[in-house]
């Protein structure tokens, strides 16, 4: 099983960007799905996170900017970020409960990190 997350960048205050992640391999089901970020000199901080069923739980920093959505077909999540701010600069991660087969437990999976920087 693998994650690969994409879509971070370069963007100045205001501006958008919208993360994907892509959970790919020997994947019999998918769980939560979560988005995290840290920046430099932080701890890892959840950002959002989303259910099978689609219930969505945000940070407070995240509230009323961020949307996260998904779509179980292609076993992918999106994180749209709108107004962002200088900090919300981070390396973002995504995490999805995956089982694997169909007898087996859900394990929890780590994708690579994309960076988002939000600059002038």
């Amino acid at each position: 099983v693998q994650l690969q997350a994409s879509g971070g960048g370069l963007v100045q205050p205001g501006g958008s960007l919208r993360l994907s992640c892509v959970a790919s391999g020997s994947i019999f089901s998918v769980d939560a799905m979560t988005w995290y970020r840290q920046a430099p000199r932080k701890e890892r901080e959840l950002v959002a996170t989303i259910t099978s069923g689609g219930s969505a739980y945000y940070a407070d920093s995240a509230k009323g900017r961020f949307t996260i959505s998904r779509d179980n077909a292609k076993n992918t999540m999106h994180l749209q970020m709108d107004n962002l701010r200088p900090e919300d600069t981070a390396v973002y991660h995504c995490n999805a409960a995956i089982r694997p087969h169909s007898g087996s437990a859900y394990y929890g999976y780590w994708g690579q990190g994309t960076q988002v920087t939000v600059s002038s």
